[in-house]
């Protein structure tokens, strides 16, 4: 047992080397079946890493050699042990030691000792010498951009971002009603709350692995943000209507689409994504539902589009993700500046692709969960500079900030992820 507990510092430290290293999202680089211990610790340190960074620095008395970043790494995740974690100060310095044998580096234990007992000793010292990344837990060009986004809304936006995000439950409506699954919830010794800024979801008191929750296996329910579940009912379907789910990986929004709407014609789910699609279609079983999914390039309408129009479109675009980071740290990490552009240039060839597939009086929803303004409203200004066939039409939504063109939400200041919302229907050009 104590050797798996240390063995479990040692892993940490791979995992957050595949991400830092190797670009590998946290989701990808974590065993499927990785311990609640090892999720924490991985999730932990890449949230405060640039916080824990610093103080490691200050605390070795000289650098690190560039092949032992594995170190560097472990004391990271002793760090944020002593930190934010009830493990016994002893009992977490005593097994953070421990993993140097499992990163095969025995020789460097007086050096993790002496490191992590330091740090307790000088805990408490002032950190007026803090870096500003360091300070905010976000790399320096994403802060810049975030300020200077949200001038007056940033330092709520980073502070939530660097927080743990409420687990939100999407009640499968074709089976029960949130009322009788939340009674569910409290037989089962789980707490919960209607969720009041979505239809059909449930607040759980604190997160659990999806194996807890009762029904979800039968397809009672799935995992889904309350910003997310904004979408279906913001898609204008009616019975007989053709949809379209473009990007529709991992299939959050195209089942919530189906649940709501049983009498809807057909349903196309188009995913670049051999993996994903894949994701798609368990959630589709678990759920008891059914679409047609392909493995196509949504921008590409050529190689799957059959050339009837669809009466709905949902674009959930590529793009940053800079809106649930607080779900997603290792997007403070894995995002470079120069994705941006490429991002919006992305989604710019989606909208004027997708747009031809879009019936007369059909309607087109997009949607990222960023919050930068580029690949939102920005980019929606642009699209419709160039044509003189469609109207925005409004967003109605329990909260967020009205833009120019659609509805935005932002962390920490509306208490759901980052989302934008435009809803565009095709009239004839004039």
């Amino acid at each position: 047992m104590r050797a798996r507990v240390a063995r479990c510092r040692a892993d940490a430290v791979m995992v957050l080397r595949s991400m830092l290293e190797q670009g590998k999202s946290l989701n990808d680089a974590l065993p499927d079946k990785a311990s609640p211990l090892l999720r924490e610790l991985v999730f932990g340190v890449t949230r405060w890493y640039w916080r824990l960074r610093e103080a490691a620095i200050e605390l070795l008395q000289k650098p690190l050699r560039r092949n032992d970043r594995d170190l560097e790494l472990l004391i990271l995740v002793g760090l944020y042990q002593l930190d934010e974690l009830r493990i016994p100060a002893h009992a977490a310095i005593n097994e953070t030691v421990k993993a140097c044998d499992h990163l095969g580096k025995g020789w460097a234990k007086g050096l993790i000792n002496a490191v992590l007992r330091t740090y307790i000793r000088r805990r408490g010292e002032s950190t007026s010498n803090l870096s500003e990344e360091a300070l905010y837990n976000h790399p320096k060009w994403m802060l810049t951009h975030i300020r200077g986004s949200w001038p007056t809304f940033w330092p709520r936006i980073v502070k939530a971002n660097n927080e743990r995000a409420p687990m939100v439950l999407r009640v499968n409506c074709r089976r029960l009603n949130r009322t009788e699954y939340l009674e569910e919830i409290i037989r089962c010794g789980l707490g919960g709350r209607i969720d009041d800024l979505s239809a059909d979801g449930v607040v759980l008191d604190k997160p659990v692995a999806v194996h807890e929750l009762p029904g979800f296996s039968e397809g009672w329910v799935s995992v889904q943000d309350s910003a997310a579940q904004w979408a279906a009912p913001a898609l204008p379907v009616k019975p007989g209507h053709r949809v379209l789910d473009a990007c529709s990986a991992p299939g959050g929004k195209l089942t919530h689409i189906l649940e709501r709407y049983p009498d809807i014609g057909s349903v196309l789910a188009v995913d670049i994504s051999d993996k994903r699609v894949a994701m798609i279609r368990e959630n589709l079983g678990r759920l008891n539902l059914s679409a047609e999914v392909r493995v196509a390039d949504a921008g590409d309408p050529g190689s799957w589009w059959d050339g009837r129009p669809f009466d709905c479109v949902l674009l959930d675009a590529p793009c940053t993700g800079t809106g649930v980071i607080r779900r997603h740290p290792d997007i403070k990490h894995l995002r470079r500046p120069e994705d941006l552009s490429g991002l919006v240039a992305r989604q710019s060839s989606l909208l004027e692709q997708l747009w031809q597939t879009v019936a007369m009086e059909g309607h087109l929803l997009y949607i990222t969960c960023s919050i930068f303004p580029e690949e939102n409203d920005c980019q929606i200004a642009r699209f419709l500079a160039d044509r003189d066939d469609l109207e925005v039409r409004q967003i109605r939504a329990p909260a967020g900030r009205r833009s120019r063109f659609g509805l935005q939400t932002l962390p920490g200041v509306h208490n759901v992820d980052g989302f934008y919302y435009a809803l565009m229907q095709k009239r004839k050009s004039e």
